[in-house]
């Protein structure tokens, strides 16, 4: 098309992995923030099986970006072809495929080829735009070779869990006090400090500093987006420290017929060079984000109801 280029990049690995378990990793988008160091949150809106169809928001080039991707996958050929449903800024089409090639029963090569159409007269942009893919691309490669060679032990190192509360109150108002982090130091005992930044309405970038009992203060940095009219946000710590590679958090107001339920559910993936043992990670993971989830929840209910209480 006159106008327009178009840029093509392959970024490939050999895998101590077998085949079908690099193409499990690559194929179930809504594990992709424990996995992939740029993937915040994933939305799937519709999956058959074959036809995918998800948004994304992930870190790139220091922001937080949001996309509407399109997949086509083949279990059998270990392919998926994807596009970008929705171009934006100079690249009137972004898309690509996954492939993963058995080379021996417990070796793999993945490629990840992807393709940028980019309009001319705007080098400056598709620099930008070119520098960050590749920086973003490589780093998930990589990260999905360290992730799928440790497959044999991948189910000790991840860790799921949730608290819950109920609430005779309003959705809208345990939301309110959930969405406002920045008003946490003063409230919420743990929370001595949160920093917030609102890149764009309903995404957050967010720097706590919180401290647990007798604990170290622990400085965290987390992306949250937020979806109001389904009283959801979800979160990512976007550097971990020990003994976390990945943790996420997903809070949900659910209304019912007289109360609703407040559930925080955390997932999170543990660093294997841990000098603790996994055992004592785990719990030590469960115990502290257990126990501050749990007091935000009661915060939380305790907002609603003396609201309700008042008026």
């Amino acid at each position: 098309m006159a106008g327009e280029g178009v840029h093509r990049r392959t970024y490939s690995v050999d895998v101590a992995a077998p085949a079908g378990v690099v193409y499990g990793l690559i194929a179930d988008t809504t594990r992709w923030p424990l996995f992939l160091p740029s993937s915040i949150h994933v939305e799937r809106l519709d999956f058959d099986g074959v036809q995918d169809r998800f948004q994304t928001w992930a870190e790139v080039g220091g922001s937080v970006k949001s996309c509407l991707f399109r997949r086509t996958l083949d279990a059998a050929a270990r392919r998926i072809d994807f596009c970008q449903e929705v171009p934006a800024g100079p690249a009137p089409s972004l898309g690509g495929r996954w492939t993963v090639e058995a080379t021996a029963p417990d070796r793999s090569r993945l490629a990840l080829d992807h393709e940028l159409t980019v309009t001319d007269g705007r080098s400056e942009d598709t620099a930008r735009m070119v520098h960050a893919t590749d920086t973003t691309s490589a780093a998930e490669v990589a990260q999905l070779k360290t992730t799928a060679e440790r497959w044999d032990r991948l189910d000790g190192l991840l860790l799921s869990f949730e608290e819950s509360v109920r609430v005779k109150g309003p959705a809208e108002l345990v939301y309110d006090f959930l969405c406002g982090i920045a008003d946490w130091p003063g409230r919420v005992p743990h929370v001595l400090r949160a920093d917030v930044a609102e890149e764009r309405p309903g995404v957050q970038s967010v720097r706590t500093e919180t401290r647990s009992g007798g604990g170290p203060v622990r400085t965290a940095q987390t992306v949250r987006v937020c979806f109001p009219h389904a009283f959801r946000i979800v979160s990512k710590e976007t550097a971990p420290g020990e003994p976390l590679q990945a943790h996420t958090t997903e809070w949900s107001v659910l209304p019912g017929e007289r109360d609703v339920t407040v559930l925080a559910q955390h997932q999170a993936l543990l660093r294997e060079d841990l000098g603790t043992g996994t055992a004592a990670a785990r719990a030590h993971v469960r115990d502290l984000f257990g126990g501050q989830s749990n007091t935000v929840l009661n915060l939380a209910k305790q907002h609603a109801e003396t609201a309700i209480r008042i008026l």
